[in-house]
């Protein structure tokens, strides 16, 4: 290898290992937040991402808000989801990625027809506080999950399929207990 070689071969390398360092770093962040359906990978996101609100303006159940500038200023008002406090509801036409004329958001196409579902968050039922495992009869999210066989009851008590569920988090907006049996968290590991 000539020094010219080594040269380029070292700095391709600097590069390659700066880009990881960033994506690790982005990815440890975004692990705080879900991203709207369709989101793009989070880099690519926040690249794409002109912050110019019109997905959250076009969602009719107000469950998308800008992220605070105490979160960082490379997200502060990007779009993030609110399952903590409202589930998603899966519109038919989709209309905060319609509205998304940068594409940070996207509806995949396969053989010309749109894909399944999007993946949003990971969701779980506390069963130390859900009222099905602890003896009396509830039901109140029974019916709530728009995803066929994403909940399926068992003996009375809900479980969430996690190969089917989106993570809408209507589940979550159903349940009566306080704090809430249902836990919704990002899909992105911490």
């Amino acid at each position: 290898m000539d020094r010219r070689d080594f040269f380029k071969h070292l700095g391709r390398k600097t590069s390659e290992k700066a880009i990881e360092h960033v994506e690790q770093r982005v990815a440890q962040k975004a692990s705080h937040w879900i991203r709207p359906p369709f989101a793009i990978d989070e880099l690519e996101f926040l690249l794409a991402c002109t912050r110019c609100d019109k997905c959250i303006e076009a969602c009719p159940h107000n469950v998308i808000f800008g992220l605070p500038a105490r979160r960082g200023a490379e997200v502060v008002n990007t779009p993030a989801m609110d399952l903590l406090n409202h589930g998603c509801h899966l519109c038919d036409d989709w209309p905060c990625v319609t509205a998304c004329e940068p594409d940070a958001l996207q509806r995949p196409v396969q053989d010309g027809n749109d894909v399944a579902l999007p993946k949003m968050a990971k969701v779980d039922i506390d069963i130390s506080i859900c009222l099905p495992y602890m003896g009396p009869d509830c039901g109140a999210c029974d019916g709530s999950c728009p995803v066929p066989e994403a909940m399926r009851w068992s003996d009375f008590k809900p479980r969430i399929d996690p190969e089917k569920c989106t993570g809408c988090g209507l589940c979550r907006e159903a349940c009566i207990v306080e704090p809430k049996a249902i836990q919704i968290g990002s899909l992105t590991p911490v």
